[in-house]
């Protein structure tokens, strides 16, 4: 079952996440693996396409059930493992269902909108994002269409035409449609505090005082190199800091010595936030998520499959609360989208953008060590390129 052109396909399409992963980058070779990729995605089968769409899947989002151990709930690692790879096997199956290339064409280019249950992560141009080509629908529709044309001309024995229209094709798109990031870092110097805190202790009220502890020390350090800014983690602070009054005056004290920004929770009327707070000049401004992880903050399922869920694997937690907009900071006149985690890889958080800075904290602690931050780290190179934005990634991970 396992064919060998399936295997292929599999590498080819999550190349580019390993090979981050080890710290290498090769544009050349990322984009020849890439477009051979695409070449191998329209001669397989059916059956070749579902295996095909089982291991990219497995490849790409094996590390979602790392999550899992912390609610005590190992034994559903494989049942969720094998219940991805299936969702994405019959995805790349149904594009078998077509011999004709230009329904081939229509289908995987309708793939790459897809999102699963709100899960956005997989996207079928990104095996691109370190190549001599763009990401962007435009430059996915070019390669889907070149690739097809090569086919259609091969099959035809005018191998010599098809290689010809590939390779012009390919060459004015590198030419007129490679990105490129035109925004600088702002004019502040701002400290971005990355954390090793492993989550097994991130929570555990025997480490709270020590985290703290170490979070304040790295706040006086900042001041004392005359920092403007200070940003933290999600969650960086494990508390629900909006009912911690004493330590919310201390960070209103170091707040007209420096801005600080951090993550931690919120909660109000029995409904709890994952929040960004910000400390300046002696006030306090709180940014809630707006995208929450599906099935990992919220249960994209109607309310009593929902309630059903959350009280059999969760102990009857309720799902987080969520804002109905992205919270834009004022940060020394300077202004800064904020974005958490997973909500910094989709669109929703950068609508009605009024600024080209965003500040995205997260805690990768949750699914160290695998490729997950990896895999996040480039689709925010990702929606950089998209919308043209600076991104300040802050994260926790070990």
């Amino acid at each position: 079952m396992f064919t060998l052109k399936s295997i292929i396909l599999s590498f080819c399409f999550s190349f580019f996440i390993y090979l981050d992963y080890f710290s290498f980058s090769n544009p050349i070779v990322e984009t020849i693996v890439a477009l051979f990729g695409f070449y191998i995605l329209f001669r397989l089968n059916r059956r070749e396409l579902f295996v095909s769409g089982f291991l990219i899947a497995i490849l790409w989002f094996w590390w979602i059930g790392y999550s899992f151990v912390y609610y005590e709930l190992s034994y559903l690692i494989p049942i969720v493992l094998i219940g991805i790879g299936i969702i994405y096997g019959i995805l790349f199956y149904l594009g078998g269902l077509f011999n004709n290339l230009i329904y081939k064409v229509i289908y995987f280019f309708s793939l790459s909108f897809f999102e699963p249950f709100g899960f956005n992560w997989f996207k079928l141009e990104l095996p691109f994002i370190n190549s001599y080509f763009g990401t962007t629908k435009i430059d996915l529709a070019v390669i889907l269409i070149s690739t097809a044309l090569l086919l259609y001309f091969q099959k035809r024995d005018k191998f010599k035409i098809a290689i010809v229209i590939y390779c012009i094709s390919l060459i004015l798109l590198s030419i007129f449609n490679k990105p490129t990031l035109n925004m600088k870092p702002s004019i502040l110097k701002i400290n971005i505090q990355n954390t090793q805190i492993a989550q097994e202790k991130k929570w555990d009220k025997k480490f709270r005082d020590e985290i703290l502890e170490e979070n304040f020390k790295n706040i006086k350090l900042s001041i004392d190199k005359n920092d403007e800014v200070i940003i933290f983690p999600e969650t960086a602070f494990p508390i629900v800091l909006n009912h911690q009054a004493n330590i919310k005056d201390m960070l209103l004290v170091y707040s007209y010595d420096i801005t600080i920004v951090l993550g931690s929770l919120f909660e109000k009327g029995g409904l709890l936030y994952n929040s960004t707070y910000m400390f300046q000049d002696g006030k306090i401004s709180v940014a809630h998520k707006v995208v929450l992880v599906p099935f990992g903050e919220a249960v994209p399922l109607p309310q009593k499959i929902r309630d059903i869920i959350n009280d059999t694997f969760y102990n009857g937690a309720k799902d987080y609360e969520t804002a109905k907009t992205p919270t834009t900071f004022s940060i020394k006149g300077v202004k800064f989208r904020n974005a958490i985690c997973y909500e910094a890889t989709t669109d929703k958080v950068y609508e009605n953008l009024d600024t080209q800075y965003v500040i995205a904290i997260s805690n990768n602690a949750w699914f160290t060590p695998s490729p997950q931050p990896v895999l996040q780290k480039l689709l925010m190179k990702y929606y950089s390129y998209k919308y043209n934005l600076y991104i300040y990634s802050v994260t926790n991970d070990t």
